[in-house]
């Protein structure tokens, strides 16, 4: 068997650097490249050693986590324990799911000949299973784990960070209450430009059922003006709690919301509640999430107490 050491090496090298790089992205850390590369070097030298049979006693457990500390120190320092601490406990849960996953991706792609080829007998009548897995398979397969890894924490990230703007919203017209979760948007500044009311958008499909029929689907087909002129001929209830907002859409000249004058507005945001009867809710004929997170858009006015009417419960 020929084993070429200067290729084992330059693949530890690489595979550590990335593990230490993704650590320091996982727990906000910045890292210089010299050190990524010193740390990296110290790992990879560690595997070069495998193969003198005089340095076998350097394979232990408390060895090898005790290198983990070193490597860890090399290319992060040490600022405090708790910190020290997210960075070792990141760096093995990083290793822990690239092993995982380049096992089970392997697993996936055997065939039942090479599963029972693999299960061995011990002498006491006991059953084991030996896994062979190729160099070049792990070699190319790493980045690719470590990086569908990146991609769904990035997006848990995103949406533990989109959930705390998210809340739940009630509207009510005339004994009809629709509720919905809601994106507080801090960047709308959509008004009413005669009276400053705030505007907050909802997906007009939560008020199908009590819009004139004529209407379904047709929000984004037709301006909003013809359709508030269809309505006159229809016996619609809410007619006179219809309105034209005018706003300026992105890369978009200036255009009409449909929009609607609720009795009342209850927000739950967190562990705070707010109340207005003073808002618009504009309606929007498509779709305000890809993924459903949040279905209306909240005014930021709406989430202020010095605006936000508390007094504007029933009583």
């Amino acid at each position: 068997m020929v084993v070429y050491i200067d290729l084992i090496f330059a693949a530890n090298l690489l595979i550590d650097g990335i593990l230490l790089w993704l650590t320091g992205w996982l727990v906000k850390l910045k890292v210089s490249w010299w050190r990524l590369i010193l740390s990296a070097l110290v790992g990879a030298l560690y595997v070069v050693m495998m193969f003198v049979p005089e340095l076998s006693f350097l394979y232990t457990f408390l060895i090898k986590f005790g290198l983990s500390v070193v490597m860890l120190w090399i290319a992060f320092g040490f600022r405090n324990l708790q910190s020290y601490l997210r960075a070792l406990g990141a760096f093995y849960m990083i290793n822990f799911a690239a092993a995982g996953g380049i096992v089970g991706v392997h697993y996936l792609l055997q065939s039942s000949g090479d599963i029972w080829n693999g299960i061995l007998f011990t002498s006491s009548g006991g059953q084991a299973y030996r896994l062979k897995i190729g160099f070049w398979f792990v070699l190319a397969l790493f980045p690719l784990v470590l990086l569908l890894f990146k991609l769904v924490q990035s997006s848990k990230v995103r949406r533990e960070q989109l959930e705390t703007y998210i809340g739940e919203v009630c509207v009510e017209i005339e004994g009809v209450s629709v509720t919905c979760p809601g994106l507080l948007d801090t960047g709308n500044r959509l008004n009413d430009p005669l009276t400053r009311i705030p505007v907050m958008v909802m997906e007009a499909s939560l008020w199908e059922g009590h819009l004139p029929a004529s209407w379904k689907g047709r929000l984004t087909e037709i301006s909003s003006d013809k359709l508030l002129l269809e309505a006159d001929g229809q016996s619609f209830a809410w007619q006179d709690r219809l309105r034209l907002v005018p706003y300026r859409g992105v890369n978009r000249g200036a255009s009409l919301m449909l929009a609607l004058k609720p009795d009342l507005v209850t927000i739950k945001l967190g562990e705070e509640t707010f109340f207005s009867k003073r808002v618009l809710i504009g309606l929007d004929g498509g779709t305000l999430s890809g993924d459903g997170a949040y279905r209306a858009v909240i005014h930021p006015d709406l989430t202020q107490r010095e605006t936000a009417a508390e007094a504007a419960v029933p009583s």
